[in-house]
């Protein structure tokens, strides 16, 4: 969104209806803090006890191959830290400068497949591009796959926005292309791009394969990462979909922003776009947890790419804002048939997007995002503006609020981290982490938060259970923000038994693997969900 009581167990239904009685409201925060906002007004209770098994027995599935996979075969090979280009380095790229910068031609590959790199090299000096695959590797993160060959470098232009829609689309001859080998085996991967003066930056990618079946498929945020790219943040040209400049040197606001963003362009500075941290430490930890995983990309589940029912579970580890219609109708076939999900971060699903092809023809290369503004041109599947104020196909407005699939949705910016409050300790999602209910996981809830709105809808025919309820302070906007706001991480258990879980914060995968945000309890509780997705598996087919 930004360019920065006892829990409720309730059977969800449409809006307004929770199916069951209430018997009180928000308890020790006092109702009146919450009504001010408009989130959580009334909470719904219902009297089964949390974690009861579904009234239908959910899909039967093979057994697992944690520990016994082709990732983790992978992760046994020798590492190395040479992926990481770290912002604060004197020989990382800056945009002003623009010493070295490059894009990939395509956001994901499958192996057999070419991908190609397009390098602006600001002082002509020869370069090489260097590419890792990133995962757990003994602690290392990554490991070195291929060195391209010695190429010559020379400056590309930068191209002026577009008049109408403020989209900057680099039409940078190709500097290498490599097909990737079919030995490859799926992931996040990371092209380096280094100067023969030492300078560096990089770019994102991911190697898929969309015919192997995978306990879990772990989905990147690629439309969101273009969302927020500024490139190039040098004063007077960079736009993304909330700002650009309004004057040289002088960032402006929603009245300079682009309508469009194109994928043919680097990220800004040194390469890793904004958030992806939260995707990369979910990918060592997942990793080093011996899962059997493949990649993909938000592209790949807009353009049809993803057959949900190949997977027991898909994860969203990352900031994962920006939602093609195709995009959300692959995840509802997904709940449809019986495969989990989990969303890691906050603030999903939240605006309605248009991927269009590129200029040469090249499909879904630019990211249309109209928000406020009116969408001069929405096609079949509405303008592009938030899910919860499109309307249904009843003609009724927040009908495809984001809450209706997920259970809760975004609700407001943090300032500063605050704690997590624990609800429903005795659910098997707290078990064995020793948390009481009350109890506190400092500096947890972080970035953006999501939380439960009445006035929205709800999954129909689903078991809601929140298990936090952190208060925080909005701080969106000058001024002091917008008050009193709650957090709510949920669970959201559909009959067939199938999983809908949002952590509704940012900082949830952090707390995996970052060592500044490292915290047990968190690894413990995430090892419960994912434990309790795959286990249908383990079941005897029939």
């Amino acid at each position: 969104m930004s360019d920065v009581r006892k829990s409720v167990v309730s059977k969800a239904g449409k809006a307004g209806e929770s199916g069951v009685s209430r018997r009180r409201a928000i308890g020790t925060l006092g109702a009146g803090a919450v009504t001010a906002t408009g989130i959580g007004a009334a909470y719904a209770y219902r009297e089964a006890p949390a974690g009861s098994p579904p009234s239908s027995p959910p899909p039967v599935r093979k057994a697992t191959a944690t520990g016994a996979n082709p990732v983790a075969s992978e992760n046994a090979h020798a590492g190395t830290a040479g992926w990481n280009v770290p912002p604060e380095d004197r020989l990382s790229t800056k945009d002003r400068v623009g010493q070295i910068q490059g894009y990939a031609s395509t956001t994901s590959v499958a192996p057999g497949e070419p991908i190609t790199f397009h390098v602006s090299v600001r002082t002509p000096q020869p370069f090489r591009i260097a590419v890792y695959r990133l995962g757990h590797y003994d602690g290392a993160g990554g490991r070195l796959m291929t060195t391209g060959p010695k190429l010559t470098g020379s400056p590309q232009p930068t191209p002026v926005p577009h008049p109408g829609t403020g989209a900057i689309v680099c039409d940078w001859r190709p500097s290498w292309t490599h097909r990737v080998p079919t030995t490859w085996v799926s992931g996040v991967y990371m092209a380096v791009f280094q100067a023969e003066d030492g300078h560096r930056s990089c770019t994102p990618f991911v190697v898929r394969e969309p015919n192997r079946a995978a306990d879990l498929l772990v989905v990147l945020p690629f439309t969101t990462y273009q969302a927020y790219n500024q490139w190039p943040l040098d004063g007077r040209t960079g736009k993304n979909l909330y700002k650009g400049y309004a004057r040289p040197g002088v960032v402006g606001n929603n009245a300079h922003r682009a309508f469009h963003v194109s994928f043919d362009r680097p990220y800004s500075d040194h390469g890793l776009p904004r958030w992806a941290e939260l995707d990369l430490a979910f990918t060592r930890w997942v990793e080093a947890d011996g899962h059997d995983v493949t990649y993909a990309t938000s592209v790949d589940l807009h353009e049809g790419r993803i057959d949900p029912k190949r997977y027991t579970a898909m994860i969203f580890p990352g900031h994962d804002e920006y939602w093609s219609k195709p995009m959300r109708d692959t995840v509802e076939k997904a709940v449809d048939a019986g495969t989990h999900l989990a969303f890691l971060a906050a603030n999903n699903i939240y605006f309605h997007v248009r991927l269009t092809d590129a200029p040469d023809g090249t499909p879904a290369r630019t990211v249309a995002c109209y928000k406020q503004t009116e969408d001069p041109a929405p096609d079949a599947s509405g303008p592009t503006e938030r899910w919860r104020d499109l309307k249904d196909e009843h003609g009724e407005k927040r009908g495809r609020a984001e809450q209706g699939l997920l259970g809760v949705q975004y609700n407001g910016i943090l300032s500063e981290p605050a704690p997590l409050v624990v609800r429903e300790p005795g659910h098997w999602f707290w078990a064995g982490t020793g948390l009481k209910d009350g109890e506190e996981i400092p500096g947890l809830v972080g970035g953006e938060a999501d939380g439960y709105d009445d006035r929205m809808p709800s999954p129909e025919g689903a078991d809601r259970t929140l298990l936090s309820e952190s208060p925080y302070g909005d701080s969106f906007g000058k001024g002091g923000g917008r008050g009193r706001r709650v957090q709510n991480t949920s669970l959201c258990e559909h009959e067939d038994g199938t999983l809908v879980f949002v952590a509704g914060t940012f900082l949830w995968p952090l707390a995996l693997q970052d060592p500044a945000h490292h915290d047990p309890r968190v690894e413990r509780a995430t090892r419960n969900l994912i434990d309790r997705m795959l286990s249908s598996r383990l079941q005897t087919e029939v």
